[in-house]
């Protein structure tokens, strides 16, 4: 099957957390990020990927717990740091536990390796009286 059909069949049965993470990357929701879900990469396929900051976004269920999954992520991780990608991994209980963290670790690790400005509205104001900086 071609890498895209295989893609494209992924996308079909996402996960309730890859449908929510889905929500906020899409059509460069997240600070003008554009994210591409379960992107073809050798052989393996990346859940979300940021080119421009060569950042990969992993969900992990209870499967990703058994040593054997962990080898495979694990020489997985190995294969796409040769690449120069970093990949964050969430839990998908972490995902629903704690969203807004999960959010602010994605942000942080973005603007650490492919800053964008932050837009006017989110700086601090100053006192009446006294220049924007």
């Amino acid at each position: 099957m071609p890498k895209t059909e295989r893609a494209q069949q992924l996308r079909k049965v996402d996960t309730w957390g890859e449908k929510l993470l889905w929500r906020w990357l899409r059509a460069r929701r997240f600070s003008g990020y554009k994210f591409r879900r379960q992107h073809p990469c050798g052989i393996y396929y990346l859940d979300f990927f940021c080119e421009e900051a060569e950042l990969n976004l992993e969900l992990d269920g209870s499967q990703h717990g058994y040593p054997d999954q962990q080898k495979h992520d694990a020489f997985r991780e190995k294969y796409l740091q040769s690449l120069g990608i970093k990949t964050l991994r969430f839990w998908n209980a972490r995902l629903r536990r704690d969203a807004p963290c999960v959010r602010d670790t994605i942000f942080t690790e973005l603007q650490q390796r492919a800053p964008h400005p932050l837009p006017e509205y989110t700086r601090l104001m100053k006192p009446v009286g006294e220049k924007l900086v």
